[in-house]
């Protein structure tokens, strides 16, 4: 198995939203696109891990970067990760063959933007993601999902010269950001995390994902036509019908809420 069929294998098991758009993306923006999302999936599982402490946490994220910022080959990162291989999932423990998908030409910028993101993951979990203002929740969601948002422009222009709106793409990371801490913040609580600015209610985050989200609408609506639009629509559609589902009442959407959504976006696509 080639090791972009193992990666779309990976991709399939650890996300449903993103699976069916960069498993239709062209050749070569697909390898691109596949690298940064496991890479930056590899560290997610890091930070969100349940029974690591937030130390350990800071020290393997850190870890990673430092790694990442190195002549690096795959097996390098069996060092960076120590003797915590038991307690982390095969997407971390193979973040170095996630890291070196990327086809070279763009790879450094992939490199990067993971090694910068798990940097600020670590600074997060050394301050308990303490999270008091608005200007602080910014500070969060620009790290871990806006910084994304700006991968992908770059990825874009890289691939066919497709120019985006940065500034918009920001939003759109911030506001599918903001939509994950809605449906999780349950379970966030219960670990002990809180990503609600003080005094928040769920109506204050609602706003917030809303005003990001009409950035992500602004982003996509100056696409043109073609892989690119494609595969920024689905998780937009997705994300706006979440918001739909929790304010209902729902903890999230249903399977066959789902199928129907992608199956909306991606009907007549090869």
């Amino acid at each position: 198995m080639s090791t972009s069929e193992d990666a779309l294998d990976t991709l399939r098991e650890t996300s449903r939203t993103f699976f069916i758009p960069i498993s239709r993306l062209p050749a070569g923006l697909q390898d691109a696109v596949m690298s940064g999302y496991l890479c930056l999936r590899a560290i997610d599982e890091v930070e969100d891990h349940p029974r690591l402490d937030n130390r350990t946490k800071a020290m393997l994220l850190h870890s990673i970067s430092h790694t990442l910022q190195t002549t690096f080959a795959a097996g390098d990162f069996t060092t960076a990760l120590g003797g915590y291989q038991q307690e982390l999932p095969e997407v971390t423990l193979r973040v170095g063959d996630w890291a070196m998908l990327a086809p070279p030409s763009v790879a450094p910028r992939v490199w990067e933007a993971t090694a910068t993101m798990a940097d600020r993951m670590a600074q997060w979990a050394d301050s308990a993601w303490m999270i008091r203002t608005e200007a602080d929740l910014d500070r969060y969601t620009f790290g871990v999902a806006g910084s994304v948002g700006l991968l992908l422009s770059d990825l874009w222009a890289w691939y066919n010269g497709t120019q985006s709106n940065r500034i918009h793409a920001v939003g759109f990371g911030r506001g599918l950001q903001a939509v994950n801490i809605l449906r999780n913040h349950a379970e966030d609580v219960v670990r002990g995390v809180e990503f609600f600015p003080s005094g928040w209610r769920a109506e204050d985050m609602h706003a917030y994902a809303r005003r990001n989200l009409a950035l992500a609408d602004a982003y996509t609506n100056a696409l043109p036509p073609g892989p690119v639009l494609d595969f920024c629509s689905l998780p937009l559609a997705l994300a706006y019908a979440t918001l739909e589902s929790l304010a209902r009442g729902d903890s999230k959407l249903s399977r066959s809420e789902v199928l129907q959504i992608v199956d909306r976006h991606t009907s007549g696509r090869l």
